[in-house]
């Protein structure tokens, strides 16, 4: 037969030809045609044997149609044409462009829907010029095992030549020249694909071969270039895509970043949200992604596996062994990663080996991520995906008690190595613990009371404070019985009392109280009965103290809950039943007394009972009822000497056990402020630089800085005073303005600072003292008036400011409930009346004279007003040593331009 010269060609041929001239596979012509690749294959051999050629090229050229432009030499082809901008990936594509100058095959390996089409069609493009004999871009997806050979002939216009095999005719194709072989999608045809990889790269080593496939092809040699989710180019492809629709398309830049960080930064998913938010905006877009799955699917214009995320991940999935399945759908139930402990507790039927050959395989296919120290974690579309199997599955329940099981362990583990580096491996598993005890249900439950109490304590070990709180409250509802709910209510009120909501804490001690509140009883049956009942009535009246005692200690008189006023009442019931030998509850009734009667011997008699209890903590909250006691005899040395005991006591105290933070704190915020109330400026910043890396609160945005604020501005550092005021200011509306008397004096030192320093924002500051203590003049609050009128006082001496000088030294020598900074008030109001020419200045100096005993600073500043009034030289360089002593440096200036000729 004369080439060139066909039989009669049947319609359907014709098509067929018409395809081979556009250059088609025969798998696309199938698909054009809707035919069966097979068929599409028997009409090309029989167009052969019609044309008596030997290959496509020819049956091409001999058919009359015109080959494409695309069909020169040194063209690569076959590949996907986009209509839309590529973007990003620049790190992959010059990795993957230099690779390809070598001998070795590139790989592109990663997760479905990640854009390893798009980047390989990109790099046979940019590479088409480095490959002048040319080749094919080959999409595998829809070749069937066994036919991966054929279709790469087809690819690049190849038949049989009997009896060469087919192999060696693209063998021969490829070794012409450099040629350029993409194989896209290979996931499902690996060993076929590495087999047919293997031959051409022994027979025509010059030709380069890229690979995209959602699972590493393993072979010798092979560069593998992961291409992972967008991370900064992800907002930037939404945008764009979404603008492609909608040209006025825009939101907020942080609205974008979240979409597309719930997307993992898959473009795929990126550009199916897109086409949805011209119709949904980007507020309903941000409501479906709840179902990410339902949402991003009937994209149109794409293959049929990528028009949705199911589709693309259900690809993958149904390649999986069954095994590999398993793991995968029980896997959906980690949130924060896992790692081989954490599986292998999914799968207790298998052993851990056996565990980690699958997660292997999962990785290697890209179904798990790895995040590196031996962890690993499934992006949010696909852990949705494996969820929705796992629902399928009916194992739901099952799963997610052995996660239960599992997180129960793993927080007790942790919690038993808080004195140890435990925060790493917690900061890890956090987030699956959490979701773990929220999908428990608030009934008695073994498993989730450990849980919940665990995960309580490392929070608040970890300074999440209020976090730990909700947690304590969860155990309580899933104890299996009152002992243990009581408990963790103590334990919930002691983490409030540490960060000082006296309110929350007293609601707590409460209920807690309630917890352990025996019925009406007769009689008890028997000795253990009667010990029972014994045993109920210590814990409900020791719980009832505390809370009589945080009444005092941690709240003030303004936000008493009415309870309280019945307490002593309930206390003397509940201690009916308690036995003599309870030293704690009777030493913790008795300070809760001290507290509410007053009087130093009570306090005094506390402290003994705690001394002999032999419980530290309770000493400790002794040894504070002492303090107010002696501090209300004004008797500010005993309150240090006091308070430095319980410094000492401290020291080997858990802080990560909230009942001893709880003293712990309270116990660093009394030594500064005592030692502050003596006028000791450098040990009162001594105790905050230690409190700052022992309080169990450390550095509160709030809390932790007024013991620091107060002495630094008595010594005349001003600008730090400015630096940190306002950010106690600040923290403390972020966390809703609490009511906080006590931390006012510490805005009122910061008022000091700019006043003595004329900045322009001492009565802003004034004021904002005002605003924290909830009241209207300073006068009406106990603890900040004593400190506010010295301020006032000390302010207008320095100012000048003589006008109301009667009346401020009248509010400094005001009777003050409370007394801590009575010395303060008493010593400036001394010298605003001498300063001011008051008639009464001797008599005002003479009554502030004896609190030079009790206060370094009212020392130094009354030996200054003393030298003022009488001219004494003397007296004013004995104010400069004793400025000198304490380090008040803005104090000391001040009195040395008192004394012309004294050196600085």
């Amino acid at each position: 037969m004369v080439p060139g010269e066909p039989r009669e060609v049947s319609p359907r041929e014709a098509e067929v030809l018409a395809g081979l001239a556009e250059h088609l596979t025969n798998a696309r012509i199938a698909h054009r045609l809707q035919i069966s690749v097979r068929t599409v294959e028997s009409h090309v051999s029989s167009l052969l044997r019609k044309y008596g050629v030997a290959n496509r090229a020819a049956l091409v050229a001999l058919s009359g149609h015109q080959p494409s432009p695309s069909a020169r030499p040194g063209h690569v082809e076959g590949i996907p044409v986009s209509h839309t901008s590529f973007i990003g990936r620049r790190q992959e594509r010059q990795e993957a462009l230099a690779a390809l100058t070598h001998a070795a095959p590139v790989c592109l390996v990663g997760p479905g829907g990640v854009g390893k089409t798009r980047l390989a069609a990109v790099l046979a493009q940019a590479a088409s010029a480095s490959f002048p004999a040319g080749g094919a871009f080959i999409d595998l997806t829809p070749v069937g095992e066994g036919f991966v050979l054929r279709t790469v002939a087809d690819a690049l216009g190849l038949a049989e030549r009997l009896p060469q095999p087919l192999e060696s005719v693209v063998a021969e194709r490829l070794a012409l020249g450099r040629s350029l072989l993409v194989l896209d999608n290979c996931e499902h045809l690996l060993d076929e694909v590495g087999d047919l990889v293997e031959r051409l790269r022994s027979d025509c080593p010059q030709a380069g071969i890229l690979i995209a496939s959602r699972e590493r092809p393993g072979l010798p040699g092979e560069r593998v270039i992961t291409v992972p989710p967008l991370a900064g180019e992800a907002e930037t492809l939404f945008l764009d895509r979404a603008r492609a629709i909608d040209p006025g398309f825009a939101a907020e830049p942080a609205v974008i970043a979240e979409v597309c960080a719930r997307l993992d930064g898959l473009p795929l998913a990126i550009e199916l949200a897109a086409s949805r938010v011209a119709v949904l905006g980007i507020d309903a877009l941000r409501v479906g992604l709840q179902d990410r799955l339902r949402l991003l699917s009937g994209a149109r214009g794409r293959p049929p596996r990528h028009r949705s995320l199911r589709a693309v991940i259900g690809w993958s999935y149904d390649l999986l062994e069954e095994e590999e399945r398993a793991l995968l759908r029980r896997l959906a139930v980690f949130a924060g990663g896992f790692d081989l402990a954490a599986a292998t507790a999914l799968m207790p039927d298998t052993p851990p080996s056996a565990t980690a050959d699958v997660i292997g395989r999962l990785a290697d296919k890209s179904l798990l991520g790895v995040v590196g120290g031996g962890r690993w974690r499934l992006l949010e579309t696909i852990r949705a995906f494996a969820a929705d199997r796992l629902a399928d599955s009916g194992e739901t329940e099952k799963t997610l008690q052995l996660r239960l099981r599992w997180a129960a362990g793993t927080a007790s583990t942790l919690e038993s190595r808080l004195d140890g580096n435990w925060t790493p491996q917690f900061d890890l598993v956090a987030d699956d613990l959490r979701a773990t005890l929220a999908d428990t249900p608030a009934v008695p439950d073994r498993q989730a009371h450990r849980l919940a109490r665990s995960l309580a304590h490392l929070t608040f070990a970890r300074r999440f404070h209020r976090e730990a709180v909700g947690h304590y409250l969860a155990a309580a509802d899933r104890a299996r019985d009152a002992a243990d709910g009581h408990q963790d209510l103590l334990s919930a009120a002691a983490t409030a009392v540490s960060i000082a909501d006296g309110p929350l804490a007293f609601r707590l001690l409460m209920r807690a109280a309630d917890q352990v509140e025996p019925a009406d009883q007769v009689e008890p049956a028997d000795q253990t009965e009667e010990a029972d009942q014994a045993e109920a009535a210590g814990l409900r009246a020791a719980t009832l103290a505390s809370a009589l005692v945080v009444t005092h200690r941690y709240r003030g008189a303004h936000d008493r809950d009415p309870m309280s006023e019945h307490l002593p009442a309930l206390i003397d019931k509940a201690t009916v039943g308690v036995t003599p030998a309870d030293s704690r509850t009777a030493a913790l009734v008795a300070t809760a007394r001290a507290w509410d009667q007053d009087g130093l011997e009570l306090a005094r008699s506390a402290v003994e009972a705690a001394r002999e209890c032999g419980d530290v903590i309770v000493l400790l909250s002794a040894l504070d009822v002492l303090t107010r006691a002696y501090a209300r005899a004004g008797r500010m040395r005993a309150v240090q000497r006091i308070c430095r005991e319980r410094l000492t006591l401290i020291e080997h105290l858990p802080a990560h056990e909230p009942s001893a933070a709880a003293e712990i704190v309270d116990t660093f915020h009394s030594a500064a402020r005592a030692e502050l109330c003596v006028g000791d400026l450098p040990a009162a910043l001594a105790v905050a630089d230690r409190a700052q890396r022992e309080d169990p609160i450390g550095e509160h945005p709030y809390l932790s800085i007024p013991k620091t604020i107060r002495p630094l501005a008595l010594s005349g550092r001003f600008p730090e005073v400015f630096q940190q005021a306002p950010a106690m200011w600040e923290a403390w509306h972020q966390a809703g303005s609490p009511r906080s008397a006590w931390m006012s004096t510490a805005i009122s030192a910061a008022a000091l600072a700019h006043g003595l320093a004329g900045t322009g924002e001492f009565d802003l500051w004034r004021s904002r003292a005002l605003e924290m203590a909830r009241m209207e003049d300073a006068a009406s609050s106990p603890v900040l008036a004593p400190f506010a009128a010295f301020v006032d006082a000390r302010v207008a001496v320095h100012t000048r400011a003589y006008h109301q000088a009667a009346a401020l030294v009248e509010r400094a020598f005001a009777p003050f409930a409370v007394r801590w900074y009575e010395a303060y008030a008493r010593a400036a109001g001394a010298e605003l009346a001498v300063v001011a020419g008051l008639p009464e200045a001797a008599e005002r100096l003479a009554a502030a004279m004896p609190y030079a005993e009790q206060n370094d600073w009212a020392a130094a500043c009354l030996a200054r007003t003393h030298g003022i009034l009488h001219g004494d030289r003397d007296a004013l360089a004995e104010a400069v040593e004793r400025w000198t002593s304490i380090d008040a440096r803005f104090e000391r200036a001040c009195t040395l331009r008192l004394l012309p000729g004294r050196k600085p």
